[in-house]
């Protein structure tokens, strides 16, 4: 029975995220002592027209639909914030080690709002946007592989992100076996590192990212000395985490945390000059430069960014765009643009001269092929099930 086996992840298939959601349902139904039978066989028809790889959440929206999808056909259905962080759980089958994002905004989203998404437990709050600015989707054409790369790639940004804070928590005062069995991700230490910027007249927890993380990359011994444990002991409950320890040679912990604690900044500031008494002009412009302080940290601290985003990025810029930044997981796929409403077919086509002409010339893509890799978007309601 294939919900007692793992997911082949050296054999990775898209069909992999449909067996996530089946497995992710019957788990869950089984935590809370939900019997709903031996597995039963589906027919499935699986359509969507969002590119794989494309940093646009295709794999996190297939395993939501999945899952709600096996929900209706056995007419049962849970709290969308239950289903986000069950389909958040239930993804890491594929061996990515998911932060629940992509999944909670793919169930929870509303039409014409975005959503500040917060976590554990978690939840959603509306954002309203300003009028006049749109948002254009542009693919960069280099694919984000992002299971298949897990180990040196995005896996390994949450195993050092998971490390700078163990590293922080000690460095705060805290007993290394504590900080080992408490600590997992960087909010778990972020009141600590606040408590210590405030000893310093500020309340920025990168105040303590910069006392007590080295700029230089940590071995794994450098590590070692300070946590006093061996780190394939702390990492040995994840197979995933110990693929990372495997290939890596270095851990950037600095630069994550820094990313890290900025980017949550950026998050707050995005929301805080939408309620701002500004003008919508004058708000859209804020935000443009949110988003391009936002790659700026992506590309330079969190190294997630490739050569073709980055042309694509600053082509968006040179444009008209108000502000561009990679989207998604990183190394490939999308970059979303925020644009005034009066230029955006304009934008795009500067967009398919300037960036696509070049690689349909190279035979990269086709050219009536460009609508589908680039293209203006307005935020949409999350999944639901229909009944005809």
């Amino acid at each position: 029975m294939f919900l007692c086996k793992e997911v082949d992840l050296k054999n990775h298939k898209w069909g992999h995220y449909f067996i996530c959601g089946y497995k992710g349902f019957y788990e869950y139904d089984k935590s809370k002592g939900i019997d709903v039978g031996p597995p039963v066989g589906l027919d499935v028809i699986v359509d969507g027209i969002v590119p794989t790889g494309s940093g646009l959440s295709s794999s996190a929206a297939f395993v939501c639909s999945a899952t709600i999808a096996i929900m209706a056909v056995f007419n049962m259905n849970f709290p969308k914030k239950e289903i986000a962080q069950l389909t958040c759980d239930c993804e890491r089958h594929i061996g990515t080690q998911s932060g629940g994002m992509d999944q909670a905004i793919s169930i929870m989203a509303k039409s014409g709002y975005a959503e500040l998404i917060d976590f554990n437990p978690i939840r959603a709050s509306d954002v309203q946007l300003p009028a006049g600015g749109t948002f254009v989707i542009a693919h960069s054409l280099a694919e984000s592989q992002k299971a298949v790369t897990a180990a040196t790639n995005y896996n390994n940004r949450v195993v050092e992100c998971r490390l700078a804070a163990i590293v922080l928590a000690i460095k705060l005062g805290m007993k290394p076996n504590e900080a080992i069995l408490k600590v997992k991700t960087l909010s778990d230490v972020e009141q600590l590192c606040i408590s210590f910027a405030e000893s310093r007249g500020s309340a920025d927890p990168q105040v303590a990212v910069k006392e007590f993380l080295n700029e230089k990359p940590y071995t794994a011994e450098d590590i070692e000395k300070i946590i006093l444990e061996p780190l394939t002991s702390i990492l040995k409950n994840s197979a995933t985490s110990l693929d990372v320890l495997k290939a890596a040679k270095h851990f950037k912990l600095f630069q994550r945390a820094s990313h890290v604690y900025s980017e949550a900044k950026r998050v707050y500031a995005f929301r805080d000059t939408v309620l701002a008494k500004l003008s919508d002009d004058d708000k859209l412009s804020k935000l443009g430069d949110l988003m391009n302080e936002s790659h700026h940290s992506c590309s330079v601290l969190y190294e997630c960014s490739c050569p073709e985003l980055e042309e694509l990025v600053k082509t968006c810029r040179d444009n008209g765009g108000l502000g561009a930044r990679l989207t998604g997981a990183g190394w490939g796929g999308c970059a979303v643009a925020l644009v005034k409403d009066s230029i955006v077919s304009q934008f795009i086509i500067k967009l398919k001269e300037l960036f696509y002409q070049s690689r349909i010339d190279r035979g990269i893509i086709n050219k009536n092929e460009t609508d589908l890799y680039v293209f203006a978007s307005k935020p949409s309601s999350g999944a639901a099930i229909f009944k005809f």
